[in-house]
């Protein structure tokens, strides 16, 4: 198959969409498609990436972040989709890509990838616990009016876990199909677990190897709710030896240490780029503690599980969807006292039973990235054959 994605937001500065788009690239080209990336750029341009091509369109910069550049020429890009005649056409964002992929007249199979849910990750973080979720959903109801329109314009919608496909399903979008994000699960491995590491980092909270080791690995935002991890923890922890690594950073990183210093059983270690270092922590931790409930995906959480450590999270979200009763415990998101309670139950369950179940997820229930894109593929390949049975039935 040849697929186009329109890109907004890749960029050599990106982040996560960069990577995302880069692997794409590379498998893509192993598994014999042809992937064109159609991106907005300084200035006009092709280039040849990972056994793919980019296709640069000019624009300006995005005025709020100069990494990143504007996408703003429909009819070069529509030029470029006639040139390029795809079979699959993916519009990547709800902004100009997806209106300029869906409103293109070519025959080809259009995709619309939605891997973000602006109203979970930011109103309901605020909102959800004291108005209630369904009803910050329906305050927002125009913003999946706004989707399901342009939804319509593609013949199914992307998305990264069960739990978005069932949500925006309910509000009208148009043929959710769920294909999981994947992760390196050679790297995040139990057989990292390293005892005496462990006991040195119980040390250095003045607690003995008896005691139990969380750790949270999180940006520090507020759809993350770290306040409610910190907070449930630190009441969890009137009843047991415990201690609590946070890992990250971020906007909200003074109050994340306002929150940090009402307990010395929570230490704040920062950002690290040593990925070594934190996978060993992580996998000689004894449980992982999240409080993200706008999580489409769940990746740190899928690392955590592929690390060996049973995890505790929030009931909403793409986290809860990993958390199966065998290998974690959920709470209502933003209560801290659910947090502890869950915490404290958790607690209660055989450790070694969890971490055996942890290993069978792994295997089984989670995708590395060459799953991942071997199930997009092959969506894609379904699609498609749709479209042509369709044509042929006309």
């Amino acid at each position: 198959m040849k697929i186009v994605d329109v890109a907004e937001f890749y960029t050599d500065q990106g982040g996560g969409v960069k990577t995302y788009i880069n692997q794409k690239l590379q498998y893509g080209s192993e598994m014999g498609h042809d992937i064109v990336i159609v991106a907005p750029g300084e200035d006009w341009g092709e280039e040849e990436r990972h056994g793919g091509r980019v296709i640069w369109v000019k624009g300006p910069r995005l005025p709020v972040d100069w990494r990143y550049y504007v996408l703003w020429r429909e009819k070069a890009v529509h030029e470029i989709l006639d040139r390029e005649q795809p079979d699959i056409v993916e519009g990547s964002s709800p902004y100009t890509s997806g209106w300029f992929a869906g409103r293109w007249k070519g025959d080809a199979v259009k995709t619309f990838i939605f891997h973000q849910d602006p109203v979970a990750a930011l109103i309901q973080t605020f909102l959800g616990s004291s108005v209630g979720f369904d009803r910050v959903d329906k305050i927002f109801g125009f913003f999946w009016k706004f989707l399901r329109k342009l939804s319509r314009k593609f013949d199914a919608t992307v998305v990264s876990g069960e739990w978005l496909a069932e949500r925006i399903d309910g509000f009208g979008v148009k043929n959710p199909i769920a294909v999981p994000f994947g992760i390196d699960k050679d790297f995040f491995s139990p057989n990292r677990r390293d005892e005496k590491l462990r006991e040195k980092l119980l040390a250095d909270f003045g607690l003995d190897k008896d005691a139990k080791l969380m750790i949270a690995i999180s940006r520090h935002h507020p759809e993350k709710r770290l306040g409610t991890v910190i907070d449930g923890f630190i009441e969890a922890a009137k009843d047991e030896d415990m201690a609590l690594m946070i890992f990250g950073d971020g906007p909200i990183s003074a109050y994340v240490k306002y929150k940090a210093g009402k307990s010395k059983l929570v230490k704040l270690m920062g950002f690290t780029e040593n990925r070594d270092q934190l996978a060993n922590i992580l996998a000689s931790s004894d449980y992982f503690l999240h409080g993200s409930a706008a999580e489409t995906y769940g990746i740190v959480v899928a690392e955590a599980v592929c690390s060996g450590l049973p995890v505790i999270v929030p009931e909403r979200g793409g986290a809860a969807d990993i958390a199966t009763d065998k290998i974690g415990v959920t709470y209502k998101p933003g209560d801290k006292t659910a947090c502890a309670q869950a915490i404290k139950e958790m607690l209660k369950k055989d450790r070694g039973e969890m971490v055996e179940a942890t290993k069978v997820a792994a295997e089984h229930e989670i995708f590395n990235m060459e799953d991942h894109f071997r199930k997009l593929f092959e969506t894609y390949q379904k699609l498609l054959s749709g479209k042509k049975v369709e044509k042929q039935g006309e």
